[in-house]
């Protein structure tokens, strides 16, 4: 058996999807422990649903449906900002309008959109093993500019995202920050919804940051450990798959689930002992 996982390297879609699970954990490991540490998972599920209006404007005009989805995710990740800090609105309202505001123009637009209707739910659920060299490429991008804000930002992004108040009194770039913040989410997001599917971009934006919370309360080593346990539970999850010839996004979601309950178990022996 390990010489057929070992001999699986040789074939080119498994290779780039090896690739795609390491670049993924690297992105969502960083800003899922960024939302969850500021506790906004409800609003990376708002972003990215909302951004099925991108994808079906995009099908219907006839331009790259990831690109509509970018444009879009970002403007409901501004959207959700600006209604909940400066037009008076609930965060969860905001959230929950944009949220069915985009699924309903998506199903608009592809409904409209002449021909053969496109299956929406391939964005749903992704496949892993159909990366292609150009969404490696665009990952890679991503993964440069999000490791590279963080590193050139990181002790300013701590401040504004943590102490806003004190921030604000002290006249630093809240604003400024939190746009680019929440628009850097909006890219993870969708970017890693052409590759993996919105279903297991969630999984990656929370379980491994959970698993990580359990041994870590300092947000840098979380990050690290997210990255980590999020790598861990995808070469397992397509390791899996292969083996049982199962869904790989829901081979990788079975496995981090799966991690993270032995890593809960752990916890609570280490603590009674």
């Amino acid at each position: 058996m390990i010489d057929n996982l070992i001999a699986i390297f040789n074939l080119g879609f498994f290779r780039n999807a090896f690739i795609a699970a390491f670049i993924a954990s690297i992105t969502c490991g960083i800003i899922g422990t960024y939302i969850v540490s500021r506790r906004i998972v409800f609003i990376s599920g708002g972003i990215t649903h909302a951004s099925f209006g991108g994808i079906g404007m995009g099908y219907y005009f006839g331009f790259d449906p990831i690109l509509g989805a970018i444009i879009f995710g970002i403007m409901s990740a501004l959207g959700i900002e600006f209604f909940t800090k400066r037009a008076d609105l609930r965060e969860d309202s905001a959230i929950a309008m944009l949220w069915a505001l985009g699924m309903a123009l998506g199903v608009i637009f592809i409904f409209l959109t002449p021909g053969y209707a496109p299956n929406l739910m391939s964005y749903l659920f992704g496949n892993i093993l159909t990366v292609s060299a150009e969404d490696l490429i665009y990952l890679i991008v991503l993964t440069v500019i999000i490791v590279g804000f963080f590193l050139t930002f990181y002790r300013m992004i701590i401040f504004v995202s943590f102490d806003e108040e004190y921030a604000l009194t002290n006249n630093a770039p809240v604003r400024l920050f939190n746009a680019l913040l929440i628009s850097l989410v909006a890219l993870t997001i969708v970017l890693n919804i052409r590759v993996v599917g919105i279903i297991l971009v969630m999984s990656l934006l929370t379980i491994p940051q959970a698993i990580a919370n359990l041994f870590t309360k300092r947000f840098d080593i979380m990050m690290i450990y997210s990255i980590l346990f999020g790598f861990i539970g995808s070469v397992a999850g397509l390791a899996f798959s292969y083996v049982y010839d199962i869904p790989s996004g829901a081979a990788i979601i079975f496995c981090l689930v799966v991690i993270y309950a032995i890593s809960k178990m752990v916890f609570l022996l280490r603590r009674k002992s």
